[in-house]
């Protein structure tokens, strides 16, 4: 019988877990149990809560802003409007003064007429424009053609393009026809 080759040497470095029996493989995790997904199905139910509060609060937040920031608009939104006024107002109040003190009614007429210029360059400012006017009625005219304006009964304005007020005023039919008869 041929002698079996003896084993080769062991090797010093090796490491000794080669001598020693391997450990069994380890056991998978035990499967959760019915609590584990009730508890993170409840997490996941207060975060949601936890949003949705958040979520009426800033809507209630913008709510409130939104009426204050309205508010404010409807206090303070002429202000541009009568900061521009006041002059007109100072230069009547100067003119009432002046007409107080003066007898030349010509002054006077021409005082009123440039503060009335000035009241409406103030509203022009703002968009406020005067528009062609529609007549109400035709009256006869000896000193004015016909069709053209004898009278302005209301003078019309438009702001930012929406109509305020239509203008009204009187035609003229021309020269008085006489009477057939």
């Amino acid at each position: 019988m041929p002698e079996t080759p003896p084993p080769p040497p062991s090797d010093p470095t090796a490491p000794a877990a080669e001598a020693a029996p391997a450990a069994p493989p380890a056991a998978p995790p035990p499967p959760p149990g019915p609590a584990e997904p009730v508890a993170a199905a409840r997490q996941e139910a207060a975060a949601n809560y936890d949003r949705y509060l958040r979520a009426v609060a800033d809507l209630e937040n913008y709510r409130r802003r939104a009426i204050r920031e309205k508010e404010e608009l409807r206090q303070f939104g002429s202000a541009k409007l009568l900061e521009s006024l006041l002059p007109v107002v100072d230069n009547l109040q100067l003119g009432l003064a002046a007409a107080r003190q003066a007898t030349d009614a010509a002054t006077i007429a021409h005082g009123v007429a440039l503060v009335v210029d000035q009241l409406k360059a103030a509203l022009e400012q703002h968009g406020l424009r005067e528009i062609n006017p529609e007549s109400i009625s035709h009256l006869p005219s000896p000193d004015v053609p016909e069709e053209h304006v004898l009278q302005v009964v209301r003078v019309g304005y438009t702001l930012h393009g929406r109509l305020l007020r239509p203008a009204s005023v009187v035609l003229s039919s021309g020269p008085q026809k006489p009477a057939a008869g």
